[in-house]
């Protein structure tokens, strides 16, 4: 299992369609709404078979009133 860490940047007024749409439509996952230069933060689990970059590019970067993505993979280094 791969977890990414997406910050989300909408377009004006389109968070809670975004959110609602990644959701509904994407991938079940975390979806929290934050302060600072981007709008909402995704916490997604995928599969180890499914490619990160593939995923963001092919299905993230095509959700309606997305403007911009910030990915990172997260490395579960600290949990036995």
């Amino acid at each position: 299992m791969k977890t990414l860490i997406v910050q989300i940047k909408c377009q004006l007024g389109e968070a809670y369609n975004v959110a609602a749409y990644i959701i509904d439509k994407v991938i079940p996952c975390h979806i929290y709404s934050i302060s600072g230069h981007y709008d909402l933060l995704a916490i997604i689990n995928l599969d180890d078979e499914i490619d990160p970059g593939v995923f963001v590019n092919t299905q993230l970067h095509k959700v309606p009133g997305i403007a911009e993505t910030s990915t990172m993979i997260a490395f579960n280094a600290f949990t036995p």
